[in-house]
């Protein structure tokens, strides 16, 4: 078996648990009654986003994928600082 139809086969059952994963990450995003698991949801959106962009980069071989995920998962975690920092302080800005 070779390994790109290795790859292909375990996409096959990625995919699905990915799309479920973001279709309640999004209901939580969108119906989340308060501010921290709307935060959370939106955390887990772009970390497996990135996860899954560099799934990808490594099958595609492109430096453009790799480096989409490390900023996508980069401003996840500033969100998190940033709202983190608001909740505790109740301040906005650097």
């Amino acid at each position: 078996m070779s390994l790109e139809s290795q790859f292909f086969l375990l996409m096959k059952f990625v995919i699905p648990i990915y799309l479920l994963a973001f279709i309640l990450y999004a209901v939580r995003a969108f119906k989340g009654p308060t501010i921290v698991d709307i935060v959370l949801a939106v955390d887990c959106l772009s970390f497996d986003v990135a996860a899954f962009m560099a799934i990808l980069a490594v099958y595609f071989k492109s430096v453009y994928l790799v480096s989409g995920a490390m900023i996508l998962a980069l401003w996840g975690y500033l969100l998190d600082i940033y709202i983190a920092k608001h909740l505790v302080s109740r301040e906005v800005g650097a």
